[in-house]
């Protein structure tokens, strides 16, 4: 029951601590007032951690320790800050009307002074349209985050309260914070059901790093170590890639190989040569304009060419290419992706289930994103399902229908319970304890009509390889599950294929007419 009281307390400080720093905001856009919150709350982190090792240093400089020396630092994997960008500095100037210009100096300074953070850190602060006065009582919020408690605690506190606003910001920027932000429960899903404990986790469309800081804390409430684990990321967005670096870094894991270019994941690989043992991604849905047109010789598409007008099975095929011979991959993609025959993305679905590659679907309840209202669906691919590790799982496909699960946090945004409000309630271990059961040798797993079925490949040929999880559990295709935007973007894709296939053949018809000589 103690624990239970803890985590209300921790929560209610959070919630708190956004009413607080929302209030703050006046006439700011969510969107650009996060990077100040985000940034400041960062600063405090680092500020901390520093002024922990330098106080340890003062004590030990009878023995040669210097407390300014940065190698010190670098050492013991603590960014070094100098004088003028330290909390303490920083919270003698915080009522001054120019605290903005000490705030974007400090970033600036930090910079300098860690490679690492080179490019990440926001320089917004001196901007007219931030109130100076706001600012300083920012700061102050800020700098009373688990203020009495010891450091190591504090930092704890601030990568927990980070998180948090992430998603806050997310759910008030609405459909662009979902560019950003795939929703908590969402990841934890991914992270319980592929169980990343160690080894290479690689998300080539990272956004600001969930996938990773959700593995970190899987491993560490598992006993596990957390250096067991190394992130590989890339990001096309560069905002969003600098959130990502001060998410990792609040939680102490190694940036160095989260990678962003504006070309992004097709066009630029930023980690041609690594095979992964875990993927977790959320790629963007139904994407017209991933470059297709100039990857149509591209080694990645072992499986079937992907159309042009829609990028879901080039996402699919990219997490592929990069799996490890013994790598399991957790996606999330539109839900289309599971019956779609659009310009011949049916013959790459039939490729991948005869591969042997699909070890399971979830179909997702509605209301689960906040960038789209298209349903989605969770997909787990595995290079090697006979490799003992877990039981021969080669000649069938699991398929869950969770679509009736969840609950609503606001009109228009559901979440999957995670046990923390009711340890009864508890959506996400009961959709991953059905794969762990199912997929591990001693495991007890049974059907459950309208919930779960283990199906033989042979099943989902009869059904044209379709991959609906309600045809195989016993419910019926949704009608309410038909959109209209994603049935449109489908329709426009397969318009835009055929208007260049028949731009081809218009051409080879020229050149045939050309060649025999006569005049068209």
């Amino acid at each position: 029951m103690a624990k239970k009281s803890n985590k209300a307390t921790e929560e209610s400080l959070e919630k708190q601590l956004w009413k607080s720093a929302d209030k703050l905001r006046k006439n700011i856009d969510a969107a650009e007032y996060k990077h100040v919150v985000l940034g400041l709350i960062f600063l405090k982190y680092i500020s901390d951690s520093f002024e922990e090792l330098y106080d340890k240093l003062k004590k030990e400089e009878h023995l040669g320790a210097d407390p300014e020396d940065k190698d010190e630092y670098n050492g013991e994997n603590v960014f070094f800050v100098p004088p003028t960008a330290r909390w303490s500095y920083l919270l003698s100037v915080a009522k001054q009307p120019t605290i903005g210009k000490h705030l974007d100096n400090a970033m600036i300074a930090i910079e300098k002074e860690n490679n690492s953070l080179k490019d990440v850190l926001p320089k917004v602060y001196g901007r007219q349209n931030l109130d100076p006065t706001s600012l300083g009582e920012l700061i102050d919020l800020i700098g009373n985050i688990a203020l009495g408690d010891v450091k190591s605690r504090s930092a704890d506190v601030l990568g927990h309260v980070f998180e948090y606003f992430l998603g806050e910001f997310a759910l008030a920027e609405g459909k662009k914070g979902g560019q950003f932000y795939t929703p908590r429960s969402v990841v934890e899903l991914l992270v319980e059901m592929i169980e990343p404990f160690r080894g290479r986790l690689f998300d080539p469309c990272c956004g600001s790093g969930g996938m990773f800081v959700q593995s970190e804390k899987f491993v560490s409430a598992h006993q596990g170590r957390v250096h067991d684990i190394s992130v590989y990321g890339q990001e096309s967005n560069q905002t969003t890639w600098r959130l990502c670096k001060m998410n990792l870094a609040i939680r102490g894991i190694d940036s160095s190989q989260v990678k962003w270019n504006n070309e992004g994941s097709f066009l630029n690989d930023a980690h041609k040569d690594l095979r992964a043992d875990y993927i977790l991604a959320n790629p963007p849905f139904n994407m017209s304009d991933w470059g297709g047109d100039l990857l149509r010789t591209d080694g990645r598409w072992r499986y079937g060419l992907p159309p042009v007008g829609n990028s879901n099975f080039a996402w699919m095929q990219h997490f592929l290419y990069h799996l490890s011979p013994n790598g399991q991959a957790g996606v999330v993609l539109a839900k289309g992706a599971l019956t779609s025959k659009t310009s011949g993305e049916g013959e790459i679905r039939k490729a991948l289930v005869e591969a042997g590659l699909i070890d399971c679907i979830v179909n997702l309840p509605a209301k689960l994103f906040l960038n789209t209202q298209i349903p989605a669906a969770l997909w787990f691919l595995s290079r090697n399902r006979a490799n003992g590790k877990f039981r021969n799982r080669s000649k069938e496909i699991l398929f869950i229908d969770a679509r009736n699960m969840g609950h609503l946090i606001n009109r228009r945004t559901r979440e999957l319970s995670n046990g923390s409000e009711n340890p009864n309630d508890n959506d996400i271990a009961e959709i991953a304890g059905i794969y762990h059961n199912w997929r591990n040798p001693a495991g007890d797993y049974e059907d459950i009509p309208g919930f779960c079925s283990s199906t033989p490949i042979e099943r989902v040929k009869e059904l044209d390889y379709v991959l609906t999880p309600g045809r195989y559990v016993g419910l019926p295709d949704e009608e309410d599950d038909f959109d209209f935007k994603e049935r449109f973007t489908q329709l426009t894709a397969e318009l835009k294929e055929q208007m260049k296939e028949e731009e081809r053949l218009n051409k080879l018809i020229a050149e045939n007419i050309k060649r025999i000589g006569i005049d068209g």
